[in-house]
């Protein structure tokens, strides 16, 4: 009989204890790191008191140096040999940076191809797409708008799936091509704006977006870049900067034809209300953030953002929804996440994070419970331990 405790069987309480235990801190110090006191750090590790807000398990997370995910429970099943063989082929794509392959495609085809993969993208097929982009990266070279384009693809994916310095990467190589065409330097600043903002360097993201919006006349890559640099202050806690950014992306997405989106930014009105919901959650009026995802939702423009865009903004939906104490919100906004865009919460580390805090909570819904397991952070009823 194997007789190895199951961590996910552990109470998280418990769990916090031990993992502040070895990190050599004391309750008070512990405590005093959160802003708490000493009695609420007791009664949660002895069980007295649950732990029921998403952000305050992220706020012990950070205070203990570990993803979230580590509290919440076991992380989902190490990536089939195909997955971590996607990630390598890309690294190693982007290492042939001046040692490319002579291209075996015309740029017509090669057009064709990257076409395909932002489709592939706007419908979250990471999985997929990740495989092709090694080949992608190769059949554009020599054409410097593709290879951008191209990059910008990688760098995007890589960001979905936690792979943010490889994403930066890639983001850099996309504004090293484009260099001396404004709207093509502007749209790559998109993507290293993003890498930098998932790697958390948000005055460096603020600073990127910003320059690279003044830089360029294309209103759609101009509005993507101010409502990126929004977010970014956003994330500085800087209130005045993120409102005069993002009234600067709302006046150019209401000056935009809705009907065209030539450098795949997916800008327009609907985006900036998107970006108005998480704006406001980081600056911490919870709120506000409400009312913009519902007024978001309800927009006549919701259907028409790509799938991945929805997806994308539910997930956020979903973290706001637990922080503001309603997991069975949560719950129902993941799962519409989920039918929108699977890959999106399937395959997204974030996504399956705010998943295990859902699980954590007691009984989850069916459905809830159903998605925990696909993903893999619970076991099927009546499996063997391991």
């Amino acid at each position: 009989m194997n007789h190895r405790r199951d961590h996910h069987s552990v109470p998280l309480g418990r769990r916090v204890a031990e993992l502040r235990t070895r990190r050599g801190m004391s309750q008070q110090a512990f405590a005093d790191r959160l802003g708490k006191s000493k009695s609420w750090v007791d009664k949660i590790e002895r069980g007295v008191r649950k732990l029921d807000r998403y952000s305050v398990i992220r706020d012990i997370a950070n205070v203990l140096h570990l993803d979230p995910e580590m509290l919440l429970g076991p992380r989902q099943p190490p990536p089939t040999a195909s997955s971590l063989d996607g990630i390598d082929a890309v690294r190693a794509a982007l290492a042939r940076y001046h040692d490319r392959p002579h291209r075996t495609v015309t740029a017509d085809q090669a057009r064709r191809q990257v076409a395909h993969a932002w489709m592939s993208y706007q419908h979250a097929r990471y999985p997929q797409l990740l495989n092709a982009l090694p080949g992608l990266l190769d059949a554009t070279h020599g054409t410097r708008s593709l290879l951008v384009a191209s990059y910008r693809i990688t760098a995007h994916v890589l960001i979905k799936l936690g792979e943010a310095h490889l994403a930066w990467l890639a983001a850099d190589r996309a504004v090293t091509v484009a260099a001396g065409g404004p709207t093509l330097t502007g749209t790559a600043s998109i993507a290293i704006t993003q890498a930098l903002h998932a790697l958390g360097h948000h005055h460096l993201a603020l600073t990127a977006a910003v320059t690279a919006a003044h830089l360029t006349d294309d209103h759609t890559v101009r509005g993507t870049l101010f409502l990126h640099a929004g977010l970014a202050a956003a994330s500085l806690g800087d209130h005045r900067n993120t409102h005069d950014l993002l009234d600067h992306a709302t006046t150019l997405a209401n000056h935009h034809s809705h009907h065209t989106d030539p450098h795949h930014t997916g800008f327009g009105p609907t985006a900036v209300r998107a970006a108005h919901m998480l704006a406001a959650h980081r600056l911490g009026d919870t709120t506000e953030a409400l009312h913009h995802h519902q007024h978001t939702i309800r927009s006549n423009g919701w259907r028409q953002l790509p799938p991945e865009h929805r997806a994308a903004h539910l997930i956020d939906a979903t973290r706001l929804h637990l922080d503001t104490g309603n997991p069975a919100a949560a719950g129902q906004t993941l799962l519409q996440a989920d039918h929108t865009a699977p890959a999106e919460v399937r395959s997204r580390p974030v996504a399956r994070t705010l998943l295990a805090a859902l699980t954590q909570r007691g009984p989850a819904a069916a459905d809830v419970a159903r998605l925990a397991t696909i993903v893999g952070l619970t076991r099927q009823p009546g499996s063997a331990s391991p």
